[in-house]
């Protein structure tokens, strides 16, 4: 698994929010170990018997072994919230989406400075069926295995992650890098953790038209991938500069198309699906 393991223990920013107070039980009720949350002002309050600190300064002073912040603050404050955790954690999730992108990249710009690992924004995050999840996610659908998810979209890795699921296939960690068109961690980092994980056997890259972020990883994968990819791109039938969905998804001149990155994954070895549908059966090739 990579990304959310044993060692990882987290605080909620936004946990009193009703976003926030929603996922923190869900996570908590899959044994996800949150052991803070932060708003501020309302510092001394419990979220499910986790206590509020009005600072992540704070918070780590209570349990200076805090390593992740996941963020559901609104977007003309998740900047803000943004720094705050960079100065202090390893790991930060922005699930927010509609954050400026001159923000995005203010934060980006702070988190590379700093060495900490941005996931998102716009995500549904990150789970590791054998440890939690921090995140959104309906926890139903994964089941713990050797499969890592990279993807571009929420509704997709469900959808992906259900099927394996129902097909005995399961998961090592699913991460969701987020549909903005700048995201912390893109494609091709995630699936450089995946090919050095010893428990994920197998990597299945979920993307999207628009931008690069597969042909990068396509590159990656031809260069120094030993592991079976098999890979799903959304928006096959899109029209030329429409936003499909995401911010990230707009086709600009002949970059950024469904075919252009299905060719470089093919021609990097990766299988490749036409539907959603057919990437347990490539899944199950690949095991043979």
């Amino acid at each position: 698994m990579i990304l959310l393991d044993e060692n990882t223990k987290c605080l909620v920013q936004g946990i009193t929010g009703k976003q926030g107070r929603f996922h923190t039980e869900q996570m908590l009720e899959y044994n996800t170990n949150i052991v803070a949350g932060v708003t501020p002002g309302k510092g001394g309050q419990e979220v499910f018997g986790v206590p509020v600190f009005d600072s992540v300064e704070a918070a780590k002073e209570f349990d200076p072994e805090i390593n992740a912040s996941l963020i559901f603050v609104p977007a003309k404050v998740a900047k803000d919230a943004a720094f705050e955790s960079i100065e202090h954690m390893d790991l930060v999730i922005i699930i927010t989406e509609h954050i400026p992108v001159h923000d995005t990249m203010e934060i980006m710009a702070y988190a590379e400075q700093k060495g900490v690992t941005v996931i998102g924004p716009n995500t549904p995050g990150v789970i590791s069926p054998k440890v939690g999840k921090l995140g959104i996610m309906p926890t139903h659908i994964f089941a713990e295995g050797d499969v890592g998810i990279i993807s571009r979209s929420g509704t997709l890795t469900y959808e992906i992650a259900s099927q394996l699921t129902n097909a005995g296939i399961g998961q090592s960690t699913c991460v969701g890098v987020g549909g903005d068109p700048i995201v912390g961690t893109p494609s091709v980092e995630v699936l450089k953790m995946f090919n050095e994980d010893p428990e994920t056997k197998e990597i299945v890259l979920i993307g999207e038209i628009g931008g690069k972020a597969e042909e990068i990883a396509a590159e990656y994968i031809k260069e120094h991938v030993d592991k079976p990819v098999v890979s799903y791109i959304a928006g096959m039938t899109a029209p030329p500069g429409k936003r499909m969905g995401h911010a990230g998804a707009i086709i600009s001149g002949n970059t950024g198309t469904a075919e252009s990155k299905m060719k470089a994954l093919t021609e990097a070895g990766a299988k490749v699906a036409t539907k959603p549908s057919e990437i347990v059966d490539l899944i199950l090739e690949s095991r043979k």
